[in-house]
């Protein structure tokens, strides 16, 4: 395995951590009061990284994410690429990757998705490719011109995704707040059209492990984020007559989190990397999803206990992290659930 970043991969992630230091500041993303960056999203599109998505693969992707979890910043990246992007132009038509891929690379089409979380508000499809069904929670929704869907087919058949969009009849969304601010809602649908994305049920799959690696990837950098904004803080801040950093008990927990972090970001480079050489990583998926979502969590709520009472002030940067952690780690389902799939994928088990 080698996860050195190509030069290409290498030029897009630096593009993207200089725009997200521009644009993705404190107080813009005070001021947007939960709504998604705009113009942050344009400029990232203007300047093709989301496009370049398509070539750099998902490798590429984990790269751009940790630059935007670093920042917390407000933008659709990570569902328009793991459920629009890259399923689009793997298990497409010839049709559909025409269509498709030129406007979401633009910014004219936002993607988003119900995965992961099997049997979450189970939809129907009919003999005809009509939808029916309540999705709970979906993120970016209130953004998103399209939304991919879980249909479970068949105990043999398994599952398999269907492309909805968002304007089209049947389909109803209504906000709903979650813990980080990703512009989520309900979807209802209700004989609503779709288009099925691949044949078989190994594009359902691909779409979840990319799902899962993608998210995992900003689970990463959210990570990263909250811990650097914490050690600055406890190396300046004197507690009886010394910076709290040299202070065994921060030392200490300020090292564990840095191991978590880099647990995150270790699993989902492998993760990717294997996606990309067109290796099976369906374990590696559910192995970085684990400690994003483990891990995370106790890496965000270490970074604002360091921070002390000002942590859980909702106005300071870390605690955009700390709610993006806790955001992350339910998206991905819990732990134990991801263990349990876990180990029924090396036993040959199966899951439903």
């Amino acid at each position: 395995m080698d996860f050195t970043p190509t030069e290409e991969q290498r030029a897009a992630a630096e593009l993207a951590a200089e725009i997200f230091g521009d644009l993705a500041t404190h107080d813009r993303m005070n001021a947007l009061d939960g709504a998604t960056d705009a113009e942050l999203w344009g400029a990232l599109c203007r300047a093709g990284l989301v496009g370049a998505v398509e070539e750099t693969g998902l490798l590429g992707l984990v790269l751009l994410l940790e630059e935007q979890g670093r920042r917390t910043a407000q933008v659709p990246l990570a569902a328009t690429a793991a459920y629009g992007l890259l399923p689009v132009a793997a298990h497409g038509s010839p049709e559909q990757r025409e269509r498709l891929l030129p406007v979401l690379a633009t910014g004219a089409a936002v993607a988003t998705g119900a995965l992961p979380g099997r049997g979450r508000g189970r939809v129907r499809a009919d003999a005809v490719g009509r939808l029916s069904g309540v999705l709970p929670v979906v993120p970016w929704l209130r953004d998103a011109t399209h939304v991919l869907v879980p249909v479970h087919v068949s105990e043999a058949a398994g599952w398999r995704p269907w492309l909805v969009e968002t304007a089209g009849p049947g389909a109803v969304r209504e906000p709903v707040e979650t813990t980080a601010p990703w512009s989520a809602g309900r979807l209802t649908l209700a004989d609503t059209p779709a288009e099925a994305l691949g044949t078989g049920p190994e594009a359902y799959e691909d779409v979840l492990g990319c799902a899962r690696t993608a998210f995992a990837g900003l689970q990463a950098g959210v990570c990263a984020g909250s811990l650097a904004r914490a050690v600055g803080h406890v190396s300046t801040r004197e507690q009886f007559g010394r910076p709290l950093a040299t202070h065994q008990g921060v030392m200490l927990r300020a090292a564990d989190a840095y191991m978590d972090t880099e647990a995150i970001r270790v699993t989902a480079y492998e993760a990717a990397w294997r996606r990309d050489a067109g290796l099976d990583a369906r374990q590696h998926a559910l192995t970085a999803a684990w400690w994003a979502a483990e891990a995370g969590r106790r890496v965000v709520h270490v970074g604002q206990h360091l921070h002390g009472g000002i942590g859980a002030d909702l106005g300071h940067p870390v605690h955009r992290h700390f709610l993006w952690g806790r955001q992350l780690a339910a998206q991905f389902g819990g732990g134990a659930g991801l263990l349990e799939e876990l180990g029924q994928s090396l036993t040959g088990s199966g899951c439903s």
